[in-house]
């Protein structure tokens, strides 16, 4: 009984080998970018492309288990969920008071250590956020949500 419930177990593993999910592949930067809408000081841009593009914009820099199921599936939801929260390619499609908004949240969420989340930086060390970093992002998002000044 045991051995027929592990190959079981390990034919689903092999089968879902040949499921080929759509990679988020496309370009991070471009005509519709946040870059087109805020200041975006090149140290600031550099912090947000390490730790903040690969689940909050169109282009992914998937690692080599990315294409091992069933943890591809996992990883392509948390970039799903990423992109549904935040996208920084997609800025365009924003409101102004939805900007201001995203910036609250930006600031929010780095200062309460939240972003980025940890089962990304336990395999992105380079991602983690020095005290630095997170009131460098802390202090833009304060500065354009105050440029902007969206009336509440």
């Amino acid at each position: 009984m045991k051995n027929k419930l592990l190959l079981g177990v390990l034919a689903i593993l092999v089968i879902i080998q040949f499921i080929r999910q759509n990679d988020n592949n496309g370009e991070a930067m471009g005509s519709q970018d946040f870059t087109h809408h805020l200041q975006v000081p090149e140290n600031v841009l550099s912090v947000l492309k390490t730790s903040c593009f690969d689940c909050h914009s169109n282009h992914t820099e998937y690692p080599w288990y990315a294409k091992v199921n069933p943890v591809g599936f996992w990883i392509n939801h948390h970039v799903e969920e990423g992109k549904g929260e935040l996208n920084f390619s997609d800025f365009s499609s924003y409101s102004l008071k939805k900007i201001d908004h995203k910036l609250e949240e930006i600031g929010e969420e780095v200062e309460g250590h939240g972003m980025p989340i940890s089962s990304y930086t336990l395999m992105h060390k380079e991602a983690e956020l020095t005290a630095e970093q997170i009131k460098l992002i802390v202090d833009w998002a304060k500065s354009e949500r105050q440029r902007l000044a969206v009336s509440k």
